[in-house]
């Protein structure tokens, strides 16, 4: 490695790893003073970047955490998981996996789930567009379910937790639940599904029944409407369908 690579490595290391000497080995020249100051302003700023970031993406999180807590856990998260492109709004993704690895956050089990959540309601913003096509649902009347599929809105991601996690996060974001019910949900432990999707441009959260949630996830994952409702019918299909078609969850349906 030449030495100009050997300095960049070492640049790179300084802003995301530990700031030590070890980390600071490639880069002594003459002017040290100057540049490590140079340098430490920079990784400043950019611990500062990563707590902007992150505060956009987990507005809850960060509520739930408290501002010193959550400068230290941004900051943390910068030098495990840095930035690996430059627009800042696709990092953020491994925080839900790194809170639920943190042991100081043990008090707190709940926090993962509701990272997961956040993430996709901020993913939810930047999803592909799925154009509604209400017309073509008349291939549920047409059609054998195996033979057709229901198109799903764009952003749809669904969660079944241990942990009240629509309740949490929609008492922080529309106030309803209050927060004091939703901290008596916590404190008890109630479970539930929650529901992302966007309808329009506007991402949208809800709580879920289990086997709404359950049937959402087979339609992701089976290959046609039919398999989805061998695996996880809903109790009643033409009252969810309605449901979600009023509500943009589904965008149409489309033949095999």
């Amino acid at each position: 490695m030449n030495s100009l690579a050997r300095q960049q490595q070492a640049m790179v290391q300084a802003l995301t790893g530990a700031w030590d000497a070890a980390a600071l080995s490639g880069m002594t020249h003459e002017d040290d003073p100057l540049r490590l100051r140079g340098l430490q302003a920079y990784r400043s700023n950019a611990h500062a970047l990563a707590e902007r970031a992150l505060g956009a993406a987990f507005p809850v999180t960060a509520q739930l955490l408290g501002e010193q807590n959550f400068h230290a856990l941004s900051h943390a998260f910068w030098h495990a998981h840095p930035p690996q492109r430059g627009d800042m709004g696709w990092w953020g993704d491994a925080l839900p996996e790194f809170m639920a690895s943190a042991t100081q956050l043990g008090d707190e089990p709940y926090l993962a789930d509701i990272g997961r959540l956040e993430w996709a309601l901020h993913r939810a913003s930047f999803a592909a567009d799925v154009p509604a096509d209400h017309a073509s649902l008349r291939l549920l009347l047409e059609s054998d379910p195996g033979d057709v599929r229901l198109v799903l809105a764009a952003g749809v991601y669904v969660i079944d937790s241990l942990w009240p996690v629509a309740s949490i996060l929609n008492a922080h974001l529309v106030g309803t639940p209050d927060l004091e019910e939703a901290g008596a949900m916590i404190r008890s432990a109630t479970p539930e599904a929650a529901l992302v999707w966007r309808n329009g441009l506007r991402p949208c959260l809800r709580q879920e029944t289990t086997a709404g949630a359950r049937f959402v996830a087979a339609l992701q994952t089976c290959p046609s409407l039919g398999a989805a409702l061998d695996q996880a019918a809903p109790p009643d299909l033409a009252g969810w369908l309605a449901t979600a078609v009023q509500t943009g969850l589904v965008a149409g349906a489309s033949r095999l």
